[in-house]
């Protein structure tokens, strides 16, 4: 049981920094309608950060499903 907190922390971690990589810098401009809307494909590394935060996402929620399972 100890070992998975440690690695749902980790976990945690690795997912906020993947999160926090995918920002574009539109800052406040998208909210007034200055954020330039032009459709851009996912490429390279993009693309690879976007697949991992994902998967990252779904080993936390299952690790947390197990962690509730597994408590005494």
């Amino acid at each position: 049981m100890f070992w998975i907190k440690i690695v749902q922390i980790v976990i945690a971690i690795l997912l906020m920094a993947a999160i926090l990589m995918q920002n574009r810098g539109a800052g406040l401009s998208g909210v007034f309608g200055g954020g330039g809307g032009i459709y851009r494909t996912k490429r390279g590394i993009e693309k690879t950060l976007f697949y991992s935060t994902i998967v990252l996402a779904v080993l936390f929620f299952l690790l947390a499903i197990l962690g509730i399972f597994l408590q005494k």
